[in-house]
């Protein structure tokens, strides 16, 4: 069994930059690989101005820093992935682009070497089928921002040997993070609880319920939710939740998890969130202003 001294990571976005943002902190050396080398500029930005921020708030000592940032390696080379013991696919929720990774990855790879996907919505069975190596495959779907979310839903497809959900969820632990075994099914845990939430929320403004800033600061003030679902809505990506509900839709069939024609009407007009500018609320304008 091969223990786990180096983490490979595919997709230098968002998530891909804050899970090796917290594997190099925890001493682990770490390959970022993207496509572009345009992406791995920007991933490399977001963990120094990550890291930053924990040493100005004395979280963190400048040394420790330096030590973290001199673990990364960012290629674009995904044979420099194949050095690793564990692979954390963390790209866009686009089936085929992730099988396509998995195949070509899987022969240059270790033996023993595990892959494991950060997906929110996708079935673990299905990527593990694909991946040429289904008993050495699971989930470990990361929360955002990475760096400051604790919770990792390690994720068990019926072809996940023991061995290799015990080392998971095991190196899951070592980076920090509160660790949950999760039995597979589009979703998981959490969003197979929060998407229909969030759909709901959406639902209940198209019918008249409640304004958006009504429903959000109710759902706020009455349930002692950190931020309303529209706010969620817009720091997720309405174009990401759409994805999600679609995947979760075909999966089970039932209506919960069908996205709500205003949210795929805002989608098309490119109104996508925080990312964009515009959701549910306008970011032009500090403090955001509801747009809807």
């Amino acid at each position: 069994m091969i223990h786990i001294q180096r983490v490979g990571v595919l997709g230098a976005g968002l998530m891909g930059s804050g899970i090796a943002q917290v594997a190099a902190s925890c001493g682990f050396d770490t390959v970022v690989r993207d496509v572009s080398d345009g992406a791995l500029t920007r991933g490399r930005a977001a963990v120094e101005r990550s890291l930053a921020k924990f040493v100005e708030k004395g979280q963190l000592l400048p040394d420790a820093r330096d030590a973290a940032l001199r673990r990364l390696l960012w290629t674009t080379d995904l044979g420099a992935v194949a050095t690793t013991d564990i692979v954390i696919e963390a790209v866009t929720e686009e089936l085929a682009l992730k099988t396509a990774l998995y195949r070509e990855l899987h022969p240059q790879c270790a033996e023993g070497a595990i892959f494991a996907s950060n997906t929110s919505s996708l079935g673990i069975v299905t990527l593990a089928a694909a991946s040429g190596r289904p008993d050495r495959f699971v989930g470990l779907h990361f929360f955002n921002p990475v760096p400051l979310m604790p919770l990792v839903e390690v994720v068990r497809a019926v072809t996940t040997s023991e061995a290799t959900f015990t080392r998971a969820l095991s190196f899951a632990r070592s980076l920090g993070k509160d660790a949950v075994a999760v039995r597979d099914g589009s979703g998981f845990i959490v969003n197979r609880l929060l998407v229909p939430y969030l759909l709901d929320a959406v639902r209940a403004l198209e019918q008249g319920v409640g304004t958006v800033a009504d429903i959000d600061r109710a759902m706020m003030l009455g349930c002692g939710y950190p931020m309303g679902p529209f706010t969620l809505l817009d720091f997720v990506g309405l174009d990401t939740t759409v994805r999600i509900g679609e995947i979760m839709f075909d999966e089970f069939r039932e209506p919960r998890f069908a996205p709500p024609a205003l949210l795929r009407q805002m989608v098309a007009a490119g109104w996508l969130g925080r990312k964009s500018g515009r959701g549910f609320y306008d970011y032009s304008v500090t403090p955001p202003m509801v747009a809807l």
